[in-house]
């Protein structure tokens, strides 16, 4: 065999295993809709578009720890996985099992934790996780009602260091919603800082809430 057939062998490989996954990350993300569609909120795994404003706020320097909530079958994982740096720590919240399991058995260098992000901080410190760098965010919060906006928010900003960024996104449409104005409305008094733009190249488009500094009770409006 040449060098030239084994590369092309190679390249044909690595085509051929992407597609597999790509597959089965759709089928995943399906089943998992079917299924829950309340706790998707999604109708397509987001776009390499999306996740490449999601990984503006990781850390490219020093040891950070980045949290994903609901990270469903990883389509944002890769790109904020790209941009961490070496001794960095990335773990990735999601409600369902076989997301969880789907996750683990496709992005091995994911730290999965099987369970709900309203319970944040217990879930980290039994990892040893005290504070994170970055809180990334994709779920479907204009599905939640204010209680449970409110109790995994205020876990996000506990644990967040008082540097760092909380961002969420949704489908523009439904940040519109009921749901989804009241989650604007409870990020506005969080954060003293709350950044929006819009990713177009998605169906639908996505809009992004990048968020610093958490606001002490005394200082919220």
């Amino acid at each position: 065999m040449t060098a030239h057939q084994d590369h092309r062998d190679s390249r044909l490989g690595r085509t051929v295993r992407d597609a597999v996954g790509k597959f089965d990350e759709y089928r995943t993300f399906l089943t998992s809709a079917v299924h829950n569609p309340r706790m998707m909120g999604a109708a397509t795994p987001t776009s390499p578009a999306v996740a490449a404003v999601v990984s503006q706020v990781v850390p490219t320097t020093g040891e950070p720890v980045v949290v994903e909530l609901g990270p469903g079958t990883g389509s944002l994982s890769d790109g904020i996985h790209r941009r961490l740096p070496p001794g960095a720590r990335h773990l990735g919240v999601e409600l369902g099992a076989e997301l969880a399991t789907h996750l683990r058995r496709n992005k091995p260098w994911l730290e999965v934790v099987n369970g709900d992000a309203g319970e944040l901080t217990a879930l980290l410190a039994d990892r040893g996780v005290e504070r994170v760098d970055a809180v990334i965010s994709s779920i479907p919060w204009s599905l939640i009602d204010d209680a449970g906006q409110r109790r995994i928010l205020d876990q996000a900003v506990e644990v967040l260091v008082p540097h760092g960024a909380f961002t969420a996104l949704t489908y523009l449409p439904a940040s519109r919603s009921a749901g989804g104005k009241r989650f604007r409305e409870l990020l506005g008094g969080t954060f003293d800082e709350v950044l929006t733009s819009v990713t177009w190249l998605n169906a639908p488009p996505i809009l992004h809430y990048i968020c610093r500094r958490p606001l002490r009770p005394q200082e919220k409006p």
